[in-house]
């Protein structure tokens, strides 16, 4: 049995690490399945399948966001969408036994270059600066300066965040922007820097699609689907965010009313830009070590 702080973070590490691995390997296969035609729920389940092929578990839904989509938009059971020439990202999660790694990537089909490439760079910029000591809005500082050299905004609202077990958004908090205050790096922390550009405002928006939920509470309930639904989220997912297509009671979506109107779930929905925007999206995950960091989903 681990008998130090040191041992139980080197063994975290290593699952981050193994969740990494795996991850890097299925963004890039997913990436390559999108194209003009292809579906997007048979993309997302693809990299859902891959991920459990090759030994981890989704940490979350994969999420499709096409164009003003910024986050939490993933496909529905009988989603029918197809790929046009449009703005995708494509980001996904996976986790060993609750050790998480987060990545991102924008697979550009609408002709716009630069903004896929802005985030891209902005991420290597905030990646160069990370080591113990660095405020996080410093990476912010970084990641909007490279942003807005391209000719676009940073999406302000959103941020990258630490990764914790179980838990897909702890502390430090990593803006996209500068800020006054902020969190200083430390080692041993695990990081998700996800820089997002738009050629729009910069803030995104809730939608009213919610395909995304995640657990608030246990307890009991007496409808029959919403008690089948709760054991199998409580079991499988816990505290990780899950879609409506993955829970296996008949009527998933009439559970979840259920369990949300009584505060056992609570859901996430689409944020957007302005309609006629684009958003595009990079990510990695990065450990923090005392020489730098380490990139766990390259």
């Amino acid at each position: 049995m681990p008998n130090s702080r040191i041992e139980l973070e080197s063994e975290a590490h290593e699952k981050h690490r193994e969740a990494g691995e795996i991850l890097a390997q299925v963004r890039e296969e997913a990436a390559d399945r999108v194209e003009v035609g292809a579906g997007h729920l048979a993309v997302a389940e693809f990299a859902e399948d891959r991920i459990r092929e090759l030994g981890g578990e989704p940490a979350f839904p994969v999420n499709v966001s096409i164009d003003e989509e910024a986050a939490h938009a993933t496909p529905s059971a009988d989603d029918e969408s197809t790929f046009g020439e449009e703005m995708i990202n494509l980001d996904i999660g996976v986790h060993v036994d609750g050790w998480l790694a987060d990545t991102a990537i924008t697979v550009d089909l609408s002709g716009h270059d630069d903004l896929a490439k802005a985030p891209a760079e902005a991420l290597e910029a905030a990646i160069d600066l990370v080591e113990p000591g660095v405020e996080t809005g410093e990476l912010g500082a970084a990641i909007e300066e490279t942003i807005e050299g391209y000719g676009f905004n940073p999406v302000v609202n959103l941020s990258g965040h630490g990764l914790g077990h179980w838990d897909q958004h702890t502390e430090p908090s990593v803006p996209n922007r500068a800020v006054s205050q902020s969190t200083t790096l430390e080692a041993g922390d695990v990081v998700a820097i996800e820089p997002f550009a738009t050629d729009g405002s910069g803030k995104v928006t809730e939608g009213s699609d919610e395909e995304i939920f995640a657990l608030e509470r246990e307890g009991s309930v007496r409808d029959r689907g919403a008690r089948e639904a709760l054991a199998q989220i409580t079991e499988e997912f816990r505290t990780l965010p899950f879609a409506t297509r993955w829970l296996d009671t008949s009527r998933p979506e009439m559970a979840l009313r259920r369990l949300k109107s009584q505060g056992f779930v609570h859901g996430y929905p689409v944020l957007n830009e302005d309609d006629g925007t684009l958003v595009s999206q990079k990510e990695h995950t990065v450990i923090v070590t005392e020489e730098g960091c380490e990139v766990t989903t390259r």
